[in-house]
């Protein structure tokens, strides 16, 4: 059959018109997957990045059915901002040098927990608003109750060793005091009826009585100078544009912060207010290092620093060593040393390893020995350093320590 000339523009005209919707139909399926290419890989490549410790329960973990309380607060806020979430692992010990490597480093975006005070590494790091407020508790049997230090009268008190509940206890001759190295030592001493009252961090406390002792005890928190701050998230001073997110989510999640912090432990009671201390002590870390609960005698051979002659050229630098071992290493080898447990008894160094010391003490402390918990400190500590906490070994090697 032959199309006149009229049909056949009639078609050519319905073919070109179909044409063009396939076209414009293909252009725009094309533009809507290359758009929702580009935002789930925009939001792959733009995680909230959470700088974290990967064993610091009840704050943080790398258990994830076991997260922690600053963790979970993280999940909570990422959600908010519609962004994944991923962690940067690092030891919180290592205090301010966490912050510079992780933090200021750019490795992460974000640290959960830090205080809320323009003295802590401002200006380099701004805060988000309060997210919590802890502070030291007095733990005790729910028989007792304590709400003033003088109710501690007559009292067995654990505390731990600098801090500011230690140096608030001092001058009280009325109270025995019972210097414990962690909180955990401090909740076992009460658990063993060796004291009465565990004066220690409130948050590893209501974390252990939650965990541990099936909350058989009363955490009652304080407050005070050096007793109790605020903790907030910490960015670099750049991220201004995410804190001000963070800070207009934050006020949403309270609920949810409220509920986190009861599953943690997180002690929730009204504090009471304690005396200022009669003069603040240095604080090694938040958590505050502490001592034995039963400090063994010095062995009489012994030399102390204290004894060394002010004139003797290397006594600056025992002293800046021993200030070093006791704010730091003092966590787990005892304060000056002194330790009860063999195996970590640094007074026993030169009997252990005789002419190979120095060598053992220079590999150890640069590399660590991990499979034993000994983090490698060559990242923080300079070898100037090393050397002065190496002199003040030498002062307290005993050669009556035996094997």
């Amino acid at each position: 059959m032959r199309l006149n000339r009229r049909q056949t523009g009639s078609n050519w005209q319905a073919a070109a018109e179909l044409s063009a919707r396939v076209t414009t139909f293909v252009a725009l399926m094309a533009s809507t997957l290359l758009a929702s290419s580009a935002a789930g890989f925009a939001n792959e490549a733009d995680p909230l990045r959470l700088c974290a410790d990967p064993t610091n329960l009840p704050f943080s973990s790398d258990n994830p059915s076991q997260p922690g309380f600053y963790l979970e607060v993280g999940q909570a806020l990422s959600q908010q901002l519609g962004r994944p979430v991923t962690y940067d692992w690092y030891k919180s010990y290592f205090g301010k040098r966490t912050v510079r490597v992780t933090l200021l480093g750019k490795q992460c975006d974000a640290m959960i927990g830090l205080p809320l005070s323009s003295d802590f590494m401002g200006p380099t790091v701004i805060f988000s608003k309060k997210i919590t407020t802890e502070t030291y508790a007095l733990v005790s049997r729910g028989t007792l109750v304590v709400s003033s230090i003088d109710d501690l009268r007559g009292k067995r008190v654990a505390v731990q060793y600098q801090t500011t509940p230690q140096n608030l206890l001092a001058e009280r001759e009325d109270i025995e005091k019972v210097t414990v190295l962690t909180p955990d030592e401090g909740m076992m001493a009460l658990a063993q009826g060796k004291v009465d009252v565990a004066f220690v961090w409130g948050p590893v406390a209501g974390w252990l009585n939650k965990t541990t002792y099936e909350s058989r005890f009363r955490i009652q928190p304080v407050e005070g100078t050096g007793l109790s701050w605020d903790a907030a998230i910490g960015f670099a001073r750049t991220s201004t544009q995410l804190r001000d997110q963070i800070d207009a989510a934050l006020p949403q999640l309270g609920p949810r912060i409220a509920e986190l912090a009861a599953k943690y432990g997180l002690p929730s009671d009204p504090p009471i207010r304690l005396g200022a201390a009669p003069s603040l002590i240095k604080l090694a870390s938040l958590a505050g290092p502490a001592q034995l609960l039963r400090q063994p005698a010095a062995e009489p051979s012994v030399i102390r620093v204290s004894e060394a002659n002010a004139t003797d050229p290397g006594a600056e630098m025992m002293t800046a060593g021993k200030e070093i071992f006791n704010g730091t290493c003092a966590h787990c080898h005892g304060p000056d040393a002194v330790q009860a447990e063999r195996r970590i008894d640094l007074r026993r160094l030169r009997t252990r390893y005789g002419e190979d010391m120095r060598d053992k003490f220079w590999t150890t402390v640069h590399e660590g020995r991990p499979s034993k918990g000994m983090p490698a400190w060559k990242e923080v500590f300079t070898d100037d350093q090393f050397e002065s906490i190496y002199t003040f070994l030498l002062t307290v090697q005993s050669p009556e320590t035996t094997n």
